[in-house]
């Protein structure tokens, strides 16, 4: 159960579909879900709301995954939020590059039910 302090999730995600599934079933699970459609929008969210974790895609138009990814690792208050990213890139170099650049963990889109992401979600804010 989630404590009366409801966790915010960032979803950085420019497909309106993922973001309204993934919404859904974290809104239902108790979580509070910010998005954005694009890095520079994220950026500016999650420095405005401070989200106790973010979902990051990598292919978004304005500014990519990888760059948002960099710039939140240098921003001294929010270089500790746990990070995971998604995305349908599945080859090794963008997986290594994800995790060299400081995110928790790097989730292959296709390979994980949206039950499956929310239980992940869970594990890294130490919820039951």
């Amino acid at each position: 159960m989630i404590d009366m302090f409801m966790k915010k999730i960032l979803l950085i995600e420019d497909d309106s579909l993922i973001v309204k599934i993934y919404t859904t079933r974290l809104v239902a699970d108790g979580f509070k879900v910010l998005s954005a459609g694009n890095g520079e929008e994220g950026l500016r969210i999650a420095e405005q709301e401070r989200p106790d974790l973010i979902l990051l895609d990598i292919m978004m138009p304005k500014m990519d995954g990888f760059s948002v990814l960099e710039t939140l690792r240098r921003h001294d208050v929010l270089k500790q939020v746990p990070i995971i990213v998604y995305s349908n890139l599945a080859q090794e170099s963008e997986m290594k590059r994800a995790l060299e650049l400081g995110a928790n963990e790097f989730i292959v889109k296709a390979n994980i039910s949206p039950t499956e992401l929310v239980n992940k979600i869970k594990s890294y804010l130490s919820i039951q």
